[in-house]
């Protein structure tokens, strides 16, 4: 670790309690050692590495992706620390600082391939400068056949808390967030176990009446994965999945701000029943983002990317190529929020369903060093990782 102090100074700084402007954040040790405006700003070292900008640019915190398969050519799914080191150093480009790796509904071999795999990396292989693998979003293979979307159905099977044991010992303890169809047999069992467990229980994939989701969210479902999509939808008669999340402050709901997978007016419907305290902004993105168009693959099926979606062969939507710089512009754009509402959906609502906010999602003394500068398009023009530099329009 490079223990030299740096000064990132003269933005406008959306710390966690208020704006200042003209700011300075002080980073020692991968940690933010101070916060303050420049009139305040503590007296310089020489060996102090200064990072000057302008009042134009807007220094926030970085985001969290809890729900990402890949990108630049790697997945999750490829078991292999090269494949989440690829993942890790791309990241941070479009502001992402940590993130969940998160597998599918394959073979239960090939799933632990994967789980083992990250384990290794977030005890050996986490590095300063590159964004942090947090743990693992286990996505299936406990959800309904009836809402597989890009899952694939032959691997599908009930909720088993003993193959789940299983799978957190081989994680290592790392498994921090499960997408699980509740409503399945045993379903109710295992959310009730995640809760006791401290792992976050969400419910997608789903084909869950409305009573079924009120029963699953008193046994411990707190997440949604991917609101509108792989799920019951909203019937004026029967209000499902969808529904049932949006009426209810308990369950905060992942969303894919990229116009495709759920539409503008959807988007800004479900963020006037939800609010910023409501709403994770994830990518499920797939190996095939930062690439161009091509036919690539996602747990075992061909998935064609056209340079906008990512579908199977049989129009599917499979996964995103979504980054969350632009989901952050898209959120804005489609219902007109804040920029510090955008920082709740990207960063400290991410990290408050992890446990992380003693060290997570927000700009406050002793927190680490995720930062990322925005210029006056919302462009993201660097990117701190626990303090170090991990990107810069201008080079690194």
């Amino acid at each position: 670790m490079d223990t030299k102090r740096v000064l990132v100074t003269n933005a406008t700084v959306y710390a966690e309690e208020k704006i200042i402007n003209k700011g300075y954040v002080l980073i020692e040790n991968g940690k933010i050692l101070d916060i303050g405006s420049i009139q305040s700003l503590p007296r310089l070292h020489n060996d102090m590495e200064i990072v000057e900008l302008d009042e134009s640019y807007k220094l926030i915190p970085g985001f969290i992706d809890l729900h990402i398969h890949g990108a630049a050519g790697a997945d999750t799914m490829d078991a292999t620390l090269q494949a989440l080191k690829t993942m890790a150093k791309i990241l941070p480009q479009e502001g992402t600082t940590s993130f969940l790796a998160t597998t599918m509904t394959t073979s239960p071999e090939d799933i632990e391939k994967a789980l083992k795999n990250a384990a290794n990396y977030i005890q050996h292989e986490n590095s300063f400068g590159e964004a942090e693998l947090l743990g693992v979003h286990l996505e299936g293979p406990f959800i309904s056949p009836k809402r597989a979307g890009a899952q694939y159905p032959g691997h599908i099977i009930a909720p088993d808390i003993e193959l789940f044991k299983k799978w957190q010992e081989i994680a290592a303890g790392y498994i921090r967030l499960v997408t699980l169809a509740p409503e399945q047999e045993n379903g109710l069992e295992l959310t009730k176990y995640l809760r006791d467990s401290g792992v976050v229980a969400s419910i997608g994939h789903s084909d869950a009446t409305y009573k079924e989701v009120i029963a699953a969210i008193a046994a411990g479902i707190t997440h949604a994965t991917h609101l509108f999509n792989g799920m019951r939808g909203i019937h004026h008669r029967e209000p499902g999945v969808a529904g049932a999340v949006l009426m209810h402050d308990e369950v905060k709901c992942e969303m894919i701000a990229d116009g495709i997978h759920v539409g503008p007016e959807m988007v800004r419907f479900a963020y006037r029943n939800k609010g910023a305290d409501g709403i994770v902004l994830i990518t499920d993105a797939m190996r095939a983002k930062c690439l161009g168009a091509g036919t690539y693959d996602l747990g075992g099926q061909e998935v064609t990317v056209d340079g906008e979606r990512a579908i199977l062969k049989d129009g599917t939507l499979a996964g995103s190529i979504l980054k969350l710089k632009d989901a952050m512009k898209n959120m804005m754009s489609f219902t007109g929020c804040s920029l510090e509402d955008v920082i709740r959906m990207a960063a400290w609502n991410p990290a408050k369903q992890l446990q992380l906010l003693d060290r997570k999602g927000s700009i406050q003394k002793g927190k680490d060093a995720d930062l990322v500068v925005l210029n006056e398009e919302y462009d993201v023009v660097m990117t701190f990782c626990r303090g170090k530099l991990a990107y810069s329009k201008w080079g690194v």
